[in-house]
């Protein structure tokens, strides 16, 4: 093939058949090739319009174009395609599938995957299965959902290739033309193995399809296909065909050639012939087969399905991770490893032997490392967390050699004579006794040694580790002798572990795959052992080994605990081991695992500090310092300055930095600090920081004491007094006197306490505002400054002022000749007048020598200034200030409070004025006293003991309280007592002034409680209590009280009234009532206060509203008129502002009467409360207006305020919400608008139409107003609204207008739809006679016509709209009677099922067993009955033995799946072979293959595939409609059984429960005995009188034996009723005898009525002494027991006839039966249709009272609220998978499968035959009701809309309403199942594998292989010859093993 012209252009291949295209796309950095090869010669086939559904790319390759290809680095920028269009190519064109390719775009991901560089690789719309690494390469090969990666190590793609979909069954063979496999479809290819073969440079890819044949590529270009199998043979099928079915396998290395190793589960389709286990050669003609080579030999699949998880090999041995159940000995699941040698090709050194990890359940993932074997287990049945555990290797294979050398020497048995090895997999090979040196002779096995040999020890292990996830993946790396194992869970997480010794430790997770995606067991280590790629089913993620270089500093490394990470000291990073150069040598790489491992820090630094202007040394104290080689040096590093260290053992000593290289101080601080580091290089050892500080910035950090912040600053800093600075060094220069740092021990000069300083002021801190005063400060240490002039200032720092006051020094005496420096500082006099006038302002003062040469202050120095004027306001005050101020009361022309000094001598005012009362509170007291009375005014004293004597109140005594007396302006006193009516003013008397008196006056008086109102209230409290009575405005102290609870009272208090809320009560009961004023209590004694039991809530309806409110809730309860004031309430929580329309605490006035609580009010919280006030009708009934709420609201909660007592709506009305409906809109009535009166006709019903009528309310509630007349509302609907007007015109409401208007009221929304205006007849015209004659005689004749049409037009209109009124009316009227009969007949019935209930919980459901259930399921038409043994005739026991060895066989022959699917496939095609046939054979091999269930699903499955084949090509949804073949019988037992538990879990009750409910509202009215009708007369019995007499034994017997199941109870034929009624004796009843009343040839059945039996008669059961009467029978339970008998049968004894309740019709039943006419059909149709209303309310009120039962059943069928069954789950995934494959996307044809299926199939049954289930016998009238729920069923699941006609059936009328209920339920439970997690195949065979013992012993097996046989033998000849036609069929001899078990029966196929 000739190169490509150019990059990009489609180049052509030579040679014959269609050309080939050939696409290249290459990006820079991005190498990609897509490529798509055919193989040679072969001619595609014609594409379909499947495979035109993407764009295609066909392409071919070319060898010499590859190189060139890759060689491109720009993109192309056109997309060119081929001029004309080419078929599809297929790399199998010979098989029939075509092949499409997404757009190419796809294939180079987006710039953040691997085209970018990053680590990650991921294609859109594409599934990654499995992951290989080329060895040595590096190269990444990803197999997924039709396509092939090749990954460069960077994860960056290099060639893609397309393997996929193409046309497949799994059903076929791998196929040349489209017509040897009719079913198949464009397939998906899943990936199953990819494995790399170094030797050959071959990459292995096996995909599922083509029953998984597998292929070769070149390693180097995936693209490039070295061999396809053209024809392969079924030796070459390889993986599994169903991508849930894991295939695991090895190339193993020979020293002659390569072998593959592959093992794969059982994938139940075309796979039964597949070996677990196989070795196939790579190499020769035919690659991939196993054709003289090993295979693992099973003989029965279904019980030995393996599940592998991994497979390993080492230098010896391969190993096989898989979980499997062992044979029918060994039900449950274990982990079993396999080993077998690596040179044996023939598997003969197969061993296994089981896993156990203590206390866990199977093994999920494995991986092999050089000395052990890892393994993740699930979680055990009592724990929750998943383990790591691990099994030494030596321990392993010492395991497996014990299991080998007990199977070769000593027959398997162990040395206590326990079997400990055995041969498995159902092979004849068993463990043998060879010489004991066998094991070593034949280390690998051979041909006489046994094989397979599987140990029944288990290896066991102790957990390593728990996870709480659950894990998916592992793998291991060992480095430096250390185990890093990395385990991937199912939420794309990645946890790496340090196994260490005996336990295991996460040390690192982190999030790889997207959250949710589960990482896939390939986790590979690439061969560097750097770096871990990890595969999800979305994208493969390259993960590093060890993140050792994110760790920045050796704490961080250290605290990793990464065990592959350390710190290299000389290098300065985190690194691995083998990357640190001197990490052998001591010191060099600390490990955090070693516990003297300490990262190198500076212990200590002498000296710690140094001045900034000095450059001196340094030494640093490191432990464990590295030794480095003699050229080599450390350096010290402060900042960006460098010097050489000297090291000497632990010490390093360096320079500093001279000042000019030390950076500059941050502003503010007095030092900087650098970072000083101790380097290797470049390499900082170990670190610390030095700090540089300058003493001369020292002082300004503080103004105040510049000397004490210098010399007590941590640096050593000395202060120069005489020039005021801080220096470092030894001392001051030029000989200043020193100040020393607080660091100088050695000198006494130092410190603080030396500093000149001012130690406090001399006097008095206090100065008075505006007056002349001096200030003097102690000073100390001034020697500094002896003997150098210098001049002093005061500074105070007044608000907005710095004022300065010149000063003098005055040495103190005596201190002259002493070092001491003291003296005082005299500050010039000077008054103050600060610009803000306060009581006391405190100053800040300072000196300084000179201007600002400042005095330290010792202490925080301030002086205060006072004003007198301020906080005195009268002479009491100002006369009680602190004596020491010096305050006075100025009585000039301005009085006030002043300095003493600053008011005139004769203005001095010693005496206070009398004392000034401006205000009492309260004005009046009890007669007690003990009032605290409360005085405000002035003057009113000094002190407290001016006024101790001094108050009283109405000429009485008042004793003043201290602690709450304030100087001069309030006095609190407590009252004495005085007769009621006292009253008088309150005088204090202040000895030595005028008293002073009050305005107002006091009085007493005496409060009296009078009455209370309510009396009552609930005990959760909330009242509103009213106390009635006199002067209850009596103090100001006023607190209620009831029974000892205290009743916060609420404002305001009135005197005859006062209202508080009441408290909750422990207990109800009696409470008395008391108010307390001040110190004086008052009860009432009368009427005590009654707290009853909290109102309870039961039933609130209706349950819906207009937004509008207004409507009318009806509310039942107890203890309801407990309640005063009851609310109804809706919290609303508004999208916008809402307006509140009040407060939430109205006030009220007294003798006002109390307001309603407004209707919306704003809460704390944001939200709105609505509330509406309710009307206690009763104790027991509450009516209640629905609140209004306004647009924009949206409620959050409505409930019933019941005082304290809050109830949700919900809760009230048995769980249903309270609902809010949109108001309702109506049309106005006239077209024209609403303001044009609308024209009513006389006789007339307004139709208004409107929207959402009926969403709030009912027709009842609805008020229509004309005017002042009420239009009466007959129908009310969604859409109109139906009311009959006044038959005259009213007249207008308000007057205004001349027309009334016509007003809607529902409830508060009120619609004015327009003026009605009533036409009147026409009144003749004031024409003349003459003119009127004249005009009359023209128009007649014109008009005749068509007023006789109009007239009769109209006739029938109005007839026709008033016939539809009257019948709505009725309609309704029936509707509301049936209502009340309901509810009425539900309450009885939720009593009675209540009793049955409680029977249950003792007697339970009388369940079938299943032996019963499943005979009753597979047999129906034979009573439930397995086919029964044929008794044996005299001297045929000898054949029996022969006989049972034949139906053995022939069960052996069962067990192949193509000579049963011959077998079923022959017996359909035969004309003879009936549908009744079909069923019978159906059921026969559902029993004989009960056994084993995943066998007879795979059958079903095979068949239903066939089956949906057959009918794609006619109408698809017929499919399963009826049961017309054998797959549809068998799919019917299949679900019988699959179900049993679900029935008995789930939906056994509700069934159940529906059941005895009907049989109850059965027996409740008399049933005609002999007609089976039944009508309706309430008797308040259990027994009615109209009841026959078998009908009472009948009653009786299910009362007697009500927990007894009816097959155990005695028949009622076989017992007599006996009435004993006292002297008259006992009285035997029957149906008839010589009292039985006869007329007419027509005999009465005798009833209690008959005999005139009492209420409360005593009758008793009887054995049976004769059998007889003409109405007895006998319920055999035999079998089988045919149909049912009717109870009474109609019979002609002597010309009699027999009735009961009616009589039947005069004509016989047979001429019934015979009659056929088509009129007398119709006549019989019309009577059946023509329903009395009697009947009609009864089916109504018997529909409502059943309609809880009928919810309950539907919903436990269709698992509302709880998990679909897993056969459900499993068989409705198959279907799709139906769908899928023949491409039917129609949902209504699946919605049909699966109703026809399940619910039609299955549930109808059960629905219309609990006998089926249940030991209970159904009677007639039960069967009918059962048949009508079972019919509405049917209509619930079929997708038609269900339209209700006048000819509609009566079950569809009945529910009409509840059907499109119930098909939403139907389409929920579909779509759940749909979304639900799928079923996996493994989790359904375990499933069956439970099931399939439940019939067990069954001894009917042999009977049924017997009754098939039968079937066989009648078609023989037929099935030979279809046997003996299949191909597959000769190779297996099926035809003569047939042969062989008819040559063993012959001609005594009967006889067993």
């Amino acid at each position: 093939m000739a190169g490509p012209e150019e990059a990009g252009t489609p180049t052509r291949a030579s040679g014959p058949g269609p050309e080939p295209w050939d696409f290249r796309l290459v990006a820079p950095g991005c190498p990609l090739r897509v490529a798509w090869e055919p193989a040679a010669g072969r001619h595609p086939l014609p594409h379909t319009d499947n495979a035109l559904h993407s764009p295609l790319v066909p392409v071919t390759t070319a060898q010499g174009s590859q190189a060139e290809a890759k060689r491109h680095t720009a993109w192309e920028t056109t997309l060119l395609q081929p001029s004309a269009p080419a078929p599809v190519m297929a790399p199998w064109p010979p098989f029939g599938f075509h092949l499409l390719l997404p757009p190419l775009l796809l294939l180079c991901p987006l710039p953040s995957l691997p085209c970018s560089g990053s680590h990650h690789f991921s294609a859109p719309n594409t599934t990654f299965n499995h992951l290989a690494l080329a060895p040595g390469r590096g190269t990444l090969y990803v197999g997924a959902v039709n396509r092939l990666f090749q990954l460069s190590p960077e994860l960056q793609l290099e060639v893609m290739a397309a393997t996929g979909p193409i046309v497949d069954s799994p059903d076929c063979v791998p196929f040349r033309d489209l017509a040897e496999c009719p079913q198949a479809r464009l397939t998906d290819n899943a990936n199953q193995l990819l494995l790399v073969s170094s030797r050959a440079q071959e990459l292995v890819a096996c995909g599922q399809v083509r029953q998984g044949v597998c292929e070769k590529r070149h390693l180097e270009d995936v693209a490039t296909v070295l061999y396809q199998a053209e024809d392969p043979g079924d030796g070459q099928f390889v993986a599994a065909n169903t991508p849930g079915v894991a295939t695991v396998g090895l190339v193993v290395p020979l020293p002659d050639r390569d072998l593959l190793l592959v093992a794969r589960g059982l994938a139940g389709k075309l796979s039964a012939g597949v070996p677990p286990l196989s070795v196939r050669q790579l190499a020769g003609p035919q690659p991939f087969s196993s054709e003289g080579l090993g295979r693992l030999v099973v003989g029965d699949f279904s019980d030995y399905n393996n599940s592998y998880v991994a497979a390993f090999a080492n230098a010896h041995f391969a190993y096989f991770v898989f979980r499997r159940r062992g044979s029918r000995a060994q039900a449950e699941y274990r982990s079993y490893v396999a080993r077998v040698c690596l040179g044996d090709a023939n598997l003969y050194s197969y061993v296994e032997v089981p896993l156990a990890c203590q206390g866990q359940g199977l093994i999920q993932a494995a991986f092999l490392t050089p000395g052990s074997l890892l393994g993740v287990f699930a979680a055990g049945l009592s724990g929750a967390h998943e383990a790591l555990c691990t099994f030494p290797l030596a321990e392993l294979d010492s395991s497996m050699e014990r299991a080998r050398r007990l199977c070769y020497t000593a027959g398997g048995r162990g040395p206590s004579g326990t079997e400990e090895a055995t041969v498995e997999y159902g092979v004849t090979s068993r463990c043998v006794t060879l010489p004991p040196d066998s094991p070593e002779s034949y280390p690998c096995g051979d041909e006489h040694t046994p094989s397979p040999i599987a140990g029944r020890r288990a290896l066991e292990a102790q957990p390593l580790l728990r996870v709480r996830q659950p894990m998916s993946a592992v793998a291991a790396l060992q480095v430096d002798g250390h185990t890093i194992a990395f385990l991937g869970d199912t939420q794309g997480q990645l946890h790496k572990v340090f196994v260490n010794s005996s336990q295991g430790q996460v040390y690192h997770s982190q999030q790889v795959g997207p959250p949710g995606a589960a990482i896939s067991p390939d986790l590979l280590v690439d061969s560097s052992g750097s770096h871990l790629y990890v595969l999800t089913a979305q994208q493969v993620t390259r993960v590093p080994v060890a993140a050792c270089p994110q760790f920045p500093d050796c704490p961080s490394c250290l605290q990793a605990r990464d065990p592959l990470c350390g710190w290299c000291i000389l290098q300065g990073r985190c690194t691995q081991k083998g990357r640190c150069p001197r990490a052998a040598q001591p010191r060099q790489w600390l490990w955090s695992y070693k516990e003297d491992s300490r990262c190198l820090r500076v212990q200590s630094l002498q000296p710690a500090q140094q001045p900034r202007q000095e450059q001196g040394q340094v030494t640093l104290s490191v432990l464990w310092l590295p030794t480095l080689a003699e050229d080599e040096y450390f350096h010290c590093a402060f900042g960006d300055y460098d010097s050489l260290a000297h090291v000497q053992g632990p010490h390093v000593a360096c320079v500093t930095p001279p000042e000019d290289q030390v950076p500059r101080n941050p502003p503010g601080t007095d030092h900087v600090t650098l970072h000083l580091a101790l380097m290797f290089e470049d390499v900082a050892v170990a670190t610390t920081n030095f700090s540089f500080y300058d003493c001369s910035t020292v002082q300004a950090l503080e103004v105040a004491a510049p000397c004490h912040t210098c010399v007590s600053s941590p640096w050593r800093c000395h202060w120069c007094p005489q020039s005021s600075r801080c220096v470092h060094g030894e001392h001051c220069p030029e000989g200043e006197r020193t100040v020393y740092s607080t660091q100088e021990e050695a000198i006494q000069a130092r410190g603080p306490g030396a500093c000149p300083q001012v130690e406090g002021l001399a006097g008095p801190h206090l100065v008075p505002v505006g007056w002349d005063i001096g200030l003097a400060l102690h000073v100390r240490n001034l020697q500094y400054f002896r003997g150098l002039p210098a001049s002093y200032n005061c500074w105070l720092e007044l608000p907005g002022e710095l004022r300065r006051l010149p000063a003098s020094l005055q040495e103190t005496a005596g201190d002259r000749d002493r070092d001491g420096g003291t003296g005082l500082i005299h500050c010039r006099a000077q008054q103050f007048h600060p610009s803000t006038s306060q009581w006391e302002l405190p100053v800040p003062i300072y000196v300084t020598r000179g201007e600002t040469q400042r005095l330290d202050n010792a202490l925080t120095l301030h002086v205060t200034l006072y004003d007198c004027t301020v906080g005195h306001p009268d002479c009491s005050h100002c006369q009680a200030a602190n004596g020491s101020l010096g305050c006075l009361w100025c009585g000039d022309s301005q009085p006030g409070c002043r300095y003493e000094r600053l008011c005139p001598p004769g203005a001095v005012q010693l005496l206070c004025p009398k004392p000034s009362i401006e205000a009492i509170e309260p004005l009046t007291g009890p007669t007690e006293g003990g009032l605290a009375l409360t005085i405000l005014g002035s003057d009113l004293g000094r002190t407290f003991a001016d006024v101790r004597d001094a108050v009283s109140v109405a000429g009485r005594p008042c004793s003043p309280d201290p602690s709450h007396y304030h100087t001069s302006a309030r006095i609190v006193c407590v009252t004495s007592p005085a007769p009621s009516g006292t009253t008088g003013p309150v005088q204090v008397a202040i000895k030595n002034r005028p008293p002073g008196v009050s305005a107002q006056h006091f009085t007493y008086q005496d409060p009296i409680l009078l009455s209370l109102s309510p009396q009552w209230g609930p005990q959760a409290g909330g009242t509103r209590l009213t106390i009635h009575g006199q002067h209850l405005q009596t103090g100001g102290n006023i607190s209620a009280f009831v029974g000892g609870q205290a009743c916060p009272i609420l404002e305001p208090m009135c005197p005859e009234a006062i209202v508080c809320r009441t408290m909750p009560q422990a207990m109800p009961g009696e409470a008395a009532v008391l108010v307390v004023f001040g110190h004086a209590e008052r009860k009432l004694l009368t009427s005590p206060f009654r707290y009853t039991a909290n109102p309870r809530l039961l039933a609130a309806e209706p349950n819906v509203s207009f937004r509008g409110g207004g409507r009318l809730i009806r509310v039942r309860g107890t203890s309801l008129d407990a309640v005063w004031q009851p609310l109804l309430s809706v919290w609303l929580e508004a999208e916008v502002e809402v307006k509140a329309l009040g407060d939430s605490n109205p006030r009220r006035t007294c003798g006002a009467p109390a307001a309603d609580p407004q209707s919306c009010v704003r809460l704390a919280g944001g939200l709105l409360q609505c509330s509406t006030i309710c009307s206690v009708n009763s104790s027991s009934l509450l009516l209640c207006r629905s609140p209004a709420v306004p647009d924009g609201a949206h409620p959050k909660r409505v409930f019933f305020a019941l005082d304290n007592v809050h109830v949700d709506f919900a809760s009230a009305s048995g769980g249903q919400g309270f609902q809010y409906q949109p108001n309702p809109h109506l049309a106005p009535l006239s077209r024209e608008g609403p303001s044009r009166p609308y024209r009513l006709k006389p006789g007339h019903v307004l139709d208004v139409e409107g929207k959402g009528l009926n969403l709030g309310i009912s027709k009842e509630e609805v008020r229509v107003h004309i005017g002042d007349g009420e239009c009466l509302v007959k129908t009310l609907t969604l859409t109109h609204l139906y009311c009959e007007p006044p038959p005259r015109a009213p007249q207008a409401a308000n007057g205004s207008s001349a027309l009334p208007q016509f007003v809607v009221q529902m409830g508060n929304v009120r619609l004015a739809l327009g003026p009605v205006q009533y036409e009147a007849e026409p009144t003749l015209p004031a024409f003349p006679v003459e003119a009127q004659v004249g005009l009359g005689m023209g128009a007649a004749v014109l008009i005749a016509a068509v007023l006789l049409l109009t007239l009769m037009y109209r006739h029938k209109s109005k007839q026709a709209l008033r016939d539809y009124q009257k019948v709505l009316v009725q309609l309704e009227n029936l509707e509301t009677g049936v209502g009340d009969q309901c509810r009425k007949e539900f309450t009885d019935l939720m009593t009675e099922m209540t009793d049955l209930s409680s029977d249950l919980e003792a007697s339970g459901i009388p369940f079938l067993d299943y032996r019963t259930y499943a005979e009753r399921a597979f047999f129906p038409g034979h009573g439930g009955c397995p086919p029964q043994p044929k008794l044996q005739g005299p001297g045929e026991e000898g054949h029996r033995a022969t006989v049972c060895q034949a139906l053995t066989q022939l069960s052996n022959l069962l067990n192949s799946k193509l000579f049963l699917l011959t077998l079923i496939h022959t017996l359909e095609e035969q004309p003879s072979f009936s549908q009744r046939d079909r069923c019978h054979v159906a059921s026969l091999l559902s029993l004989a293959l009960h056994g084993k269930l995943e066998y007879l699903t795979d059958i079903m499955k095979t068949l239903l595939g066939d089956l949906a084949a057959h009918y794609v090509h006619k109408n698809p949804k017929l499919m399963l409609r009826r049961t017309e073949t054998m797959v549809e019988k068998l799919l019917t037992n299949w679900l019988s059984i699959c179900l049993y538990t679900f029935l008995r879990e789930v939906a056994g009750e509700p069934l159940y429960m529906l059941f005895r409910a009907i049989q109850y509202q059965v027996d409740k009215g008399p049933v005609d005995a002999v007609t089976g009708g039944a009508e309706v007369q309430r008797v308040p019995a259990r027994v009615l009188d109209t009841d026959t007499i078998t009908q009472v034994k009948e009653k009786v017997l299910d009362q007697v034996y009500k927990g007894t199941p009816f097959s155990q109870r005695p028949s009622v034929y076989t017992l007599d009723l006996e009435w004993r009624s006292g002297l008259a004796g006992h009285l035997t009843l029957s149906d008839e005898d010589l009292t039985s009343v006869t007329q007419n040839h027509w005999k009465r059945l005798n009833t209690l009525q008959h005999y005139k039996v009492p209420d409360g008669a005593t009758v008793g059961l009887i054995p049976q002494l004769h059998s007889g009467g003409a109405v007895s029978r006998s319920l055999a339970q035999s079998c089988p027991s045919g149909e049912n008998v009717p109870m009474l049968e109609e019979g002609e004894e002597g010309g009699m006839r027999l009735w009961h309740l009616v009589k039947a019709t005069e004509e016989p039943e047979g001429t019934k039966v015979r009659r056929s006419s088509l009129r007398e059909r119709e006549r019989e149709r019309a009577r059946a249709k023509a329903i009395p209303e009697i009947y009609l309310t009864r089916l109504l009120s018997m529909k409502g009272t059943l309609q809880k039962f009928v919810d309950d059943t539907f919903q436990a069928i269709l698992s509302m609220n709880r998990p679909v069954p897993l056969a459900v789950k499993y068989l409705f995934d198959f279907l799709d998978e139906l769908a899928e494959k023949h491409d039917i996307e129609d949902p209504e044809t699946l919605h049909i499968w699966k109703t026809n299926s399940l619910l039609l199939r299955f549930w109808v049954k059960a629905l219309k035959n609990p006998q089926l289930i249940f030991d209970v016998h159904v009677s007639d009238n039960v069967d009918a009701i059962l048949a009508v729920i079972a019919q509405t069923f049917i209509d619930a699941c079929t997708i038609s809309e269900h339209k209700v006609g006048r000819d509609s059936p009566v079950n569809k009328l009945l529910y009409a309403r509840e059907i499109p209920r119930y098909k939403q339920m139907v389409e929920k439970y579909y779509s759940d199942i749909r979304h639900s997690s799928p079923a996996s195949y493994q989790e359904m065979n375990s499933a069956l594998a439970e099931l399939s013992g439940n019939y067990t012993s069954a001894p009917h097996c042999l009977e049924a292989l017997q009754e098939l046989y039968n079937h066989i033998h009648k078609y023989y000849d037929q099935i030979i010859s279809a046997l003996e036609e299949d191909p597959l069929g000769q190779k297996m001899q099926l035809a003569c093993r047939l042969q062989q078990i008819v040559a063993l029966v012959e001609n005594k196929v009967t006889d067993l």
